[in-house]
């Protein structure tokens, strides 16, 4: 793995893992959704040119159009409805063949039905039931190359996998990477943000990580991966729950299931594409006001146009924010200890305007188009930050978990009013519980409906 644990001071040297096959396993697994899905496709679309050497495209058409045109369209939404192109179906090419035959008889139905309903009483039986009878037999085919184009690509074993050893032994089998933690003083100290960071770094490139650590690092270990966007596993040696949603097995040893990621991989490409529309045609439309507001800052106080911060976002990775600069370069708060107030004095005139209109965040639209953020999820939070005379992740149990999700420049909470200094550790949590039901309930409609109201608070009383 090339991990070389460094210590200086108590700060955990940055982990660097050189690159592995199972690193690139994601990206070689949406390969093989795309060839799948172009495959199957293929396999309808030949199964009606061999009908057309049966029947002349008359037969075959309905209302004047030729069937392919409405069997394919309707064949592909089904494939994505009933994920066909998934790690489960690449695993098991059974799964795979029933779920991608479901979606023919559907669109085969869908075909027919458009057809009596377009009053078309000259559609070919025969050429009907080539075009899909073969579709079914080319799609058979289909799944058996792909098993192979599968097997060659990423091996026997379709989901990439690590071993974390915490203080426990565990042996890994043949697929997976294996990284003895406990032995470089790393574990998810909910005390040290750096930790995390680390942590989470490491485990990115991964979908399933089974976690062997020692009885009182379980708990957690446990906050740690219901964090993140993988599957999260503890090897189970005593009977210890931490809100697990199934128990799982590795190696011929129980494990807790903590987390399996919040959304699919079909969700995540409607939430990235939402993010990406959204976030270029703002900047696109609000390119003068942005310009305004560069040349003002300038004019207003010696200093950069833009503020940068460490903020703790997706699977508790830390990134670089932008916003517009409100304060004076010299009294800048890069950790976030100091909460801003009503009447801040570290605040320009500029500054003043910006805040209270929420024009500073919208630099966050260059996160997003960066993939660090998303236009609606948890807001990300300085590492500095208090509620009363805490730290988040002390104020609430269950800070960590919010981060499963990108962050977002507006979310649930701040529709709900919950903005401004956290005072209190109520007013800290309400937001907390606000971020875990967004992402409970997500759906596409949700956010749509969360950046719809967001036009109403983006002036707000505690915008200061």
């Amino acid at each position: 793995m090339g991990l070389e644990p460094k210590f200086a001071e108590g700060i955990v040297a940055p982990i660097r893992a050189e690159p592995t096959f199972f690193a690139a396993k994601r990206d070689k697994r949406t390969v093989l959704y795309v060839i799948s899905l172009l495959l199957d496709q293929l396999a309808l679309l030949g199964g009606y040119i061999a009908a057309l050497g049966l029947r002349d495209d008359q037969w075959l058409s309905a209302d004047g159009r030729p069937i392919i045109f409405i069997a394919l369209p309707v064949f592909t939404m089904l494939e994505i409805a009933r994920e066909a192109q998934s790690a489960e179906c690449l695993q098991n090419r059974l799964t795979g063949m029933i779920r991608s035959l479901g979606a023919l008889a559907g669109a085969a139905f869908v075909t027919i039905c458009l057809g009596f309903l377009s009053g078309s009483d000259n559609i070919s039986r025969l050429g009907v039931g080539v075009t899909f009878g073969l579709a079914a037999i080319f799609i058979v085919v289909a799944k058996l190359v792909l098993d192979i184009l599968r097997k060659i690509m990423i091996g026997d074993h379709v989901l990439a996998t690590m071993l974390l050893k915490d203080g426990l032994e565990a042996v890994p089998n043949g697929s997976a990477d294996e990284v003895d933690v406990g032995a470089m003083g790393l574990w998810p100290d909910p005390e040290r943000p750096d930790m995390i960071d680390r942590l989470s770094r490491l485990i990115a490139p991964y979908d399933r990580v089974v976690v062997a650590c020692k009885y009182d690092h379980r708990a957690a270990w446990a906050t740690f991966l219901k964090g993140h966007d993988v599957g999260g596993e503890i090897l189970l040696d005593r009977d210890l729950l931490h809100g697990a949603v199934a128990i799982g097995d590795y190696q011929n040893s129980d494990t807790l299931v903590l987390s399996r990621g919040p959304l699919s991989l079909m969700n995540r490409l409607q939430k990235r594409a939402l993010d990406l529309v959204v976030a270029s045609f703002c900047l696109l439309v609000l390119l003068p006001l942005l310009a305004a507001t560069a040349i003002a800052i300038k004019l207003d106080t010696p200093g950069p146009v833009f503020f940068r911060q460490t903020r703790v976002g997706h699977g508790n990775r830390q990134f670089r924010i932008f916003k517009f600069r409100s304060m004076r370069v010299e009294a800048a708060d890069e950790a976030g200890n100091r909460s801003a107030s009503r009447d801040d004095d570290r605040v320009t005139r500029v500054g003043r305007i910006i805040r209270a209109t929420s024009i500073d965040e919208l630099p966050q639209l260059i996160n997003v188009l960066r993939g660090e953020m998303s236009m609606v999820g948890p807001r990300p939070h300085a590492l500095g930050s208090t509620a009363g005379d805490d730290l988040f992740w002390n104020a609430s149990q269950q800070y960590w978990l919010r981060h499963a999700l990108k962050p977002g420049i507006t979310g649930l909470a701040q529709i709900r009013g919950f903005r401004g200094a956290t005072l209190r550790r109520e007013d800290l949590e309400r937001r907390v519980r606000c971020d875990l039901e967004y992402l409970s309930t997500w759906s596409l409609l949700n956010d749509l409906i969360i950046l719809a109201k967001t036009l109403r608070v983006v002036i707000h009383k505690n915008a200061y």
